[in-house]
């Protein structure tokens, strides 16, 4: 149980409605305290139902039709703060996935990233699902025994996934990124890039002796840069893993990043601190 008076809020995304009915009832048995605020038959209705109601867990059937659940919480993943509750929206609902193909679900879903209910529905692995998730929910708010998830950031696991779900040709990377130094264009080797930050109009492109702009979002930039060099530590940072010198805590207890061969301290937001494990 809950050591809180907060009451967990869930979006449920499946296109079958007798999946959502099972998984309903049996939640219903498991977590009584769960309120279920809407339910979706896609992917599509699965994002804009998580921006409207930003609740603190989805589940997400894994293969919808128009949307998959990979599709679907990469989007989740990207929602912007709404105006207002920058603060509040810090947090990315924890993610539950739906699936029926166990063969390639343990192994990525094991890392404890994110996590996953069979179809059918089991009381008893449920079970482990909700004490999993609970400990997670109690950790962001800071309650004792809760416990952040470890393990590689959440695009390196949609990343597999999305490979699994759509065998075939091997992802292809960035690798150059053309960007505007002062007022010419240059090459920049993504390899070569330490970090990445986000404002409303312009991403700023750091490496060791350059600083550029371009207009793509970290958005589209997540799905285009290598999840294994590239870790998103922020809505609006990703940073080069082998440019990390060091993880340290500011005096309001953020996880802060120290990055090598520049003074850039960049912010590590709540979602992601499970990355920092220990720290």
């Amino acid at each position: 149980m809950e050591a809180s008076n907060h009451h967990p809020r869930a979006v449920l995304a499946d296109d079958e409605r007798l999946m959502r009915d099972q998984l309903r009832a049996r939640l219903a048995e498991v977590w009584p305290e769960l309120e279920i605020v809407a339910e979706a038959k896609n992917g599509l209705e699965a994002v804009a139902l998580v921006d409207e109601h930003r609740p603190d867990i989805v589940f997400l059937d894994i293969r919808m039709p128009g949307l998959t659940g990979v599709d679907a919480a990469r989007q989740i993943a990207q929602l912007p703060p709404r105006e207002g509750h920058a603060d509040d929206d810090d947090l990315l609902p924890e993610i539950v996935f739906i699936t029926a193909y166990d063969q390639y679900a343990v192994e990525a879903f094991e890392q404890g990233v994110a996590d996953y209910v069979l179809k059918p529905a089991e009381r008893e692995r449920l079970q482990l699902t909700v004490g999993r998730i609970q400990k997670r929910l109690a950790a962001r708010r800071g309650e004792a025994g809760g416990d952040a998830p470890a393990g590689p950031p959440l695009q390196q696991l949609l990343h597999a996934l999305a490979g699994k779900l759509s065998p075939g040709a091997a992802p292809q990377y960035l690798e150059w990124i053309q960007a505007t130094v002062g007022q010419a264009i240059q090459m920049i080797p993504v390899a070569d890039v330490l970090f990445f930050v986000s404002d409303e109009k312009y991403t700023r492109v750091q490496t060791a002796q350059v600083e550029a702009l371009i207009r793509k979002p970290i958005k589209e930039l997540v799905d285009e840069v290598d999840p294994r060099v590239f870790w998103q530590i922020h809505r609006s940072t990703l940073v080069n893993v082998k440019a990390i010198a060091g993880v340290s805590r500011d005096f309001r207890g953020r996880q802060i990043v120290s990055v090598r061969g520049h003074n850039e301290k960049l912010e590590v937001s709540r979602s992601y601190t499970g990355l920092f494990k220990g720290m």
